[in-house]
């Protein structure tokens, strides 16, 4: 924006980036010798600057180098994040809290990681015999290495990315199928990498706990069909891996690959037994809301807590609501009626529900009649799961930045890349040559050395869920940041802390709570 003021002979140019005035009464040549002058002094301005601020800057640089050939002891003195700790994005008062609601999959229920082998075996069968996909594909195998959770897919394209919090593509996390795309490739194929509002709704997000073994085959069928050199569409891939992924799991396919070998799948756990307990003898109200069929969550309950619960003790009685097959996300939004459903014969009743019984289980239902049937209030009841984005496994993470190694590279990329920062607000690239240069390429080597070691700490091709290569939360951050009030591990973490407990957002928060200030 500009304005123009006349002010005796001078005409002043003002303008957000600062004024500019000039003489209207002086001639050309005056007027050019004056620039001149000016732009000697500037020279000489920049180049005193240059001449105090890079030796600066290089001196830093090598003091900091040598600083790197061990932990410093200050760093091993800095508090740690509790990887069972409970996470707060929103104020919450747990004494106001009466109900208390739980999803089955990776909330009661957690699983090993041949879970994932068992999906993306029982998917590329599919593939191969229903939907005519070469044989070649069962030689595929299951890379747990590979993918993390929150990646994003482009059905246009064929990519796998990370997202920051942002919206932009992480520069070492654009696969196309197993090959990890190089900065001059993303900018050909996206032109930036931000992903724009038209970009974004060719995007599928990968979430839930089928994401691994989906990331994982599609990419591998990407793959695959490059390597044969075969035109394809990378949409159709999407629909047809998604759909057998789907299909494997809504057939019984995975349910009862699982509770054939509860051992190979399920993980025991008594401190699930203890908390659920601790909940009733406080007087909470208690239950259960999956998409799972019931047979499903009975073999599981059975298997996790058999051994932990008195004789002739149900798992059942822990809960004062069981909903089977509630066909969330649609729960929260229809109008469907619940079923009572009959154990012993496997089917549903036709007579209303309009109350629910500890001793019966029922299926489907909406959110609506739920709170109608049971009169609780909104604000008193937690569920822990209602969101894809709530099935988190954050412990692992939190360990690993607990750690001296990564502690120390984390320090000396932000050391680095302060360093750099400095460099490019001195430095012009015109000016960059001869010393300048090879300061800069130090610097970027050491920078690209630290982001490497804390990439590799989390996933070799990914690196960390809630985090980018340069320490920026992803965006599947931004999606926990958004949706859920408080995140942690387990549920049974609560028990680490008093019922009535007031749980507050830390006052020294970055995005995420959990990340280290």
């Amino acid at each position: 924006m500009f304005q123009f003021n006349v002010f005796g002979e001078a005409k002043i140019i003002v303008k957000k980036s600062g004024i500019r005035e000039y003489n209207a009464g002086a001639s050309s040549s005056e007027q050019t010798a004056l620039k001149f002058e000016d732009e000697d002094r500037q020279l000489d301005a920049n180049s005193l600057t240059l001449g105090l601020e890079i030796p600066k800057i290089r001196k830093e640089f090598d003091d900091a180098k040598r600083s790197f050939l061990k932990i410093p002891e200050a760093l091993k003195g800095m508090p740690k994040m509790n990887p069972e700790g409970i996470y707060v994005n929103k104020n919450l008062r747990l004494d106001n809290i009466q109900v208390y609601g739980f999803d089955y999959d990776y909330t009661l229920a957690h699983y090993t990681a041949n879970l994932q082998c068992l999906i993306y075996n029982l998917a590329k069968e599919h593939m191969v015999n229903e939907l005519r996909y070469p044989e070649s594909l069962l030689q595929f195998k299951y890379d747990q290495e590979f993918p993390i959770r929150g990646l994003y897919y482009d059905k246009q394209k064929g990519c796998l990315l990370k997202l920051d919090f942002f919206g932009s593509i992480e520069p070492d996390g654009c696969y196309f199928g197993r090959r990890k795309l190089s900065r001059k490739e993303i900018e050909e194929i996206y032109g930036t990498r931000h992903i724009g509002r038209d970009q974004a709704r060719q995007l599928v997000c990968l979430m839930d706990f089928f994401c691994f073994s989906e990331a994982c085959l599609i990419a591998d069928v990407v793959q695959h069909f490059v390597d044969e050199k075969l035109e394809f569409d990378a949409c159709y891939i999407y629909q047809d891996v998604n759909h057998a992924i789907q299909y494997v799991h809504r057939s019984g396919l995975v349910h009862r690959g699982i509770l054939s070998d509860p051992d190979r799948y399920l993980m025991k756990n008594d401190q699930l037994l203890h908390f659920l307990r601790m909940l009733k003898e406080k007087g909470k109200k208690l239950f259960l809301l999956t998409n799972s069929p019931y047979y499903f969550v009975d073999g599981g309950m059975r298997f996790m807590l058999e051994e932990y619960l008195g004789y002739k003790e149900s798992w059942r009685e822990l809960f004062d609501v069981v909903i089977a097959k509630a066909n969330k996300p649609s729960f929260y939004t229809s109008d469907h009626p619940f079923r009572c459903y009959d154990i012993q014969k496997d089917n549903l009743a036709f007579t209303k529900v309009d109350s629910f019984l500890p001793d019966k289980i029922y299926y489907h239902g909406c959110l609506k009649y739920f709170l109608q049937i049971t009169k609780w209030n909104g604000p008193e009841v937690i569920y822990f799961g209602d969101h894809l984005f709530s099935d988190l496994r954050v412990q692992n993470e939190i360990k690993i930045q607990n750690e001296d190694t990564y502690r120390f590279e984390q320090a000396k990329f932000h050391i680095i890349q302060e360093l750099l920062g400095r460099f490019h607000a001195t430095v012009a690239n015109s000016q960059i040559s001869g010393a300048y240069r090879s300061l800069l390429e130090e610097l970027n080597e050491e920078r690209q050395k630290a982001r490497y070691m804390m990439k590799k700490m989390f996933n070799r091709s990914f690196g960390a869920t809630f985090l980018t290569d340069t320490g920026q939360e992803s965006a599947f951050a931004y999606n926990i940041h958004q949706y859920a009030d408080v995140y942690t591990s387990k549920p049974e973490n609560f028990l680490l802390y008093p019922p009535e407990a007031w749980l507050h957002v830390p006052f020294d928060i970055k995005i995420m709570p959990h990340h280290v200030k």
